[in-house]
């Protein structure tokens, strides 16, 4: 049985893992929102929200997205925090609820499926009313924006993220376990 501090370990590591690949991997993806730009910092939530629940998955959440929010995504301001804590956050719950209770392959791609829905629909009104009462953006111009930038860009990075936990979730998992049966048999 893993301790404590062997998940908080872990859960730090992951963090870490995550603002590095923010930090790192960083690029636009629609052309008309080129300030819209995909980042796979939300990969680590999702393995720590199917590894330990979707608790310490919006934990990790609130944490790097405030680390990266003064560091570096400073000019998005608090704002910026705030909708992507709102973004990733239910993405990180929703897939790590559903995948605590069907753990299996066929269950992390319905539960990472129903988190990529659910960011994407979230972030409708979280864009109508962040980027018109805090950014000043016109509420035309943003109505204008969802189905042509806002939309398409939660859904690619949404589904980007997915299949990329999809692909390291299990061996990383494999990984960060098999360090405890080495530990035990070390003692």
């Amino acid at each position: 049985m893993e301790n404590k501090t062997n998940r908080l370990v872990r859960i730090a590591v992951l963090s870490a893992l995550s603002i590095v690949l923010v930090v790192l991997i960083k690029f636009p993806i629609i052309p008309s929102a080129p300030f819209l730009e995909y980042e796979p910092g939300d990969v680590p939530m999702l393995v720590a929200a199917f590894m330990y629940g979707p608790m310490a998955g919006i934990i990790m959440t609130v944490i790097v997205s405030a680390i990266q929010a003064f560091t570096v995504s400073a000019a998005s301001g608090w704002v910026g925090l705030v909708m992507h804590v709102i973004a990733t956050g239910t993405f990180v719950v929703v897939s790590g609820a559903i995948y605590k209770k069907y753990h299996t392959f066929k269950g992390a791609f319905a539960a990472l499926a129903a988190g990529s829905i659910s960011m994407v629909l979230v972030m409708i009104p979280s864009n109508l009313f962040f980027s018109v009462r805090f950014y000043g953006i016109p509420y035309d111009v943003v109505m204008a924006m969802l189905p042509t930038a806002i939309l398409p860009f939660n859904l690619i990075k949404s589904l980007a993220n997915s299949l990329i936990v999809i692909l390291v979730y299990k061996p990383l998992s494999r990984f960060l376990k098999g360090i405890d049966k080495v530990q035990k048999n070390e003692a």
